[in-house]
């Protein structure tokens, strides 16, 4: 998108709701340009009046006048700033719910291709950016611009020679800052990608702080710190000297214009050609015209840094989900929960190189029958988990067909489908809420009987009855104030609570000891008792009971049938059995 594309898009999805109330800070900004050039031009009457013609009747009249204008500027500015501050949060809240919203609906492609710390730099620092253009930007264009025109009329209505040698300092001042906003959103972008890094930086390093101190790399981890620190300082740095780059230019220039002008305007006064109290007004309104030159002068600074921002966050906004979904998509209706893969092809895009895939799953048929348990055996990397994340539509298959109880996946809508689907993972994900809360997550209206119930059917009570504050206690970051098997049966009772006919597990019951695998185990056995389950695991001892067994290597199904079938047919199988046997 250009520039200009950019800024119509934002006037269209966020400022014209709020049109109202910027007409009404542009009205303000008419207030402040007029007692502005009021005060100007009451310098001249003042002078003429009171100092040279010492006129009595005006001495009070005329500061009165003053006092009213400064006022009436004063407090026409502050209306003007706090209703464009309004529409900024306002604008700022719309941007960020609808990131916000846009996050939470997009594929999961988009979350894993990108650290969740750039995500939050987005939703912080480039925001805040894109606000400052719709609200400080907009309000300062009028009220300077208007401000310039009314100092301008009462210079030239003073003296036009005088004028004209003044609005020389307006180009000048204009081809400076053009230069300056180059710089600017150069820096600015570049300020923000290390922004973006060090976020990232920050969750990697509060998330891994004890790995940090059980490999001992304090010492490592603060000179990584100090790089991202000195890297976002340096950044900072050069860009607050380009904003403040203008100064040394503008004074020299507003010097420069001053002084060419008492030189003409003395010349003048002594050929009695301009009177003292007309120079008087005409420098008071070049000097007050200084500041709105100044800042519009800048103003380019603040488009070019918003506009740069824009261009980070409007992506993210615009993100539409590659999961295919259809106005004639039905509801999915189960019946047996019968789950086919009919030729399913699916791969990766290789990250170095898109135009390269990464193939993972190679031509998979698979059947897994309802009220029965299907495993799935195989190396790291062989494309389990992919077969699991194909299910609930996490990823779509780039070729073949998905089928539950005859309906194929892709004709159904993913709401009605995810409900039927429950997921146990060894990566348990809870929130940094109450236990009480982590369960509920998986039925919102559910009554506290039926949490407790199913609590008390993964094991979780015996532990939570134990604690101080019992479902009421908050479990920190992911959990961090439980062991491993209590986050489990935590996300069992959770799983448990949706009463879906689909379960899936993936290593559910990885790295436990032994009592607490027994009780996971009984805890998994209700869950899926007359489910549809399909269950990875590397311990084989979990899955000998399963009705069918999957093998896949390398993307491909290279052998199926029962614990006793497997181990006659397939070499593979039953190297994976005899080495865990020997362990």
């Amino acid at each position: 998108m250009t520039n200009i594309d950019i800024l119509k898009r934002l006037y269209k999805d966020y400022t014209k709701r709020h049109l109202k109330k910027i007409l009404l800070a542009l009205l303000l900004s008419v207030a402040v340009a007029g007692s502005t050039s009021a005060i100007a031009y009451l310098l001249d009457p003042a002078i003429k009046q009171i100092f040279i013609k010492k006129d009595q009747t005006l001495i009070y009249i005329i500061p009165i006048l003053i006092v009213t204008a400064f006022a009436a500027k004063g407090l026409s500015l502050y209306l003007a700033k706090m209703i464009m501050i309004g529409v900024s949060e306002e604008v700022r809240k719309d941007v960020q719910v609808n990131m916000l919203n846009n996050l939470i609906d997009a594929d999961t492609k988009l979350i894993d291709n990108k650290h969740s710390g750039k995500f939050i730099s987005n939703l912080t620092n480039d925001v805040g950016l894109l606000t400052n253009l719709i609200s400080t930007v907009i309000l300062n264009l009028f009220k300077d611009s208007l401000t310039l025109i009314g100092l301008l009329s009462v210079m030239f209505y003073q003296n036009w020679k005088l004028s004209l040698i003044a609005i020389i300092m307006i180009p000048l001042a204009s081809i400076a800052a053009r230069s300056l906003g180059k710089r600017i959103s150069k820096v600015s972008y570049q300020q923000m990608e290390w922004a973006g890094l060090l976020s990232a930086y920050l969750i990697d390093m509060f998330k891994n702080h004890k790995l940090i101190k059980i490999f001992q790399k304090e010492m490592y981890e603060k000179s990584r710190a100090k790089v991202f620190l000195e890297n976002v300082k340096e950044k900072s740095r050069k860009m607050a000297i380009v904003l403040v780059r203008a100064s040394p230019i503008m004074e020299t220039m507003t010097g420069i214009v001053i002084a060419i002008l008492i030189f003409y305007s003395g010349k003048l006064i002594i050929r009695d050609e301009l009177e003292i109290s007309n120079f008087f007004s005409f420098l008071a309104a070049m000097m007050l015209a200084y500041q709105p030159v100044r800042s519009l002068a800048t103003l380019n600074i603040s488009v070019n840094q918003g506009i740069a921002s824009a261009r980070r966050v409007l992506p993210i906004i615009d993100e539409k989900s590659e999961l295919k979904q259809n106005n004639g998509d039905k509801d999915l209706t189960l019946e047996n929960g019968n789950i086919e893969f009919k030729n399913i092809e699916f791969s990766y895009d290789n990250i170095k190189n898109e135009n390269l895939p990464k193939a993972t799953l190679k031509d998979i048929s698979l059947k897994m029958y309802g009220g029965e348990m299907t495993a799935l055996v195989g190396h790291s990397g062989s494309g389990k988990s992919t077969i699991l994340n194909l299910i609930p539509r996490i990823y779509d298959a780039h070729k073949g067909d998905i089928t539950i109880d005859n309906q194929s996946i892709y004709n159904t809508k993913i709401k009605s489908l995810r409900n039927q689907i429950s997921f146990v993972s060894q990566d348990t994900n809870l929130f940094d809420d109450t236990i009480k809360n982590n369960i509920a997550y998986a039925d919102m209206d559910a009554s506290d009987e039926d949490i407790y119930n199913a609590a008390k059917l993964s094991f979780a009570s015996e532990f939570i009855e134990k604690l101080e504050d019992k479902y009421d206690t908050k479990i920190g970051e992911n959990g961090i104030r439980l062991s491993g098997g209590e986050k489990q049966r935590i996300s069992i009772a959770r799983a448990i609570l949706k009463k879906s006919k689909i379960i899936l597990l993936d290593e559910a019951t990885s790295s436990l000891d032994a009592e607490t695998e027994d009780k996971i185990q009984k805890a998994i056995s209700y869950l899926t008792k007359n489910k549809t389950t399909i269950v990875i695991a590397h311990r084989l001892s979990t899955i000998l009971n399963s009705n069918k067994i999957y093998v896949i290597e390398s993307g491909n199904v290279v052998a199926e049938g029962s614990h006793e079938e497997l181990m006659k047919n397939s070499p593979i199988y039953k190297n994976f059995y005899n080495k865990q046997i020997k362990m």
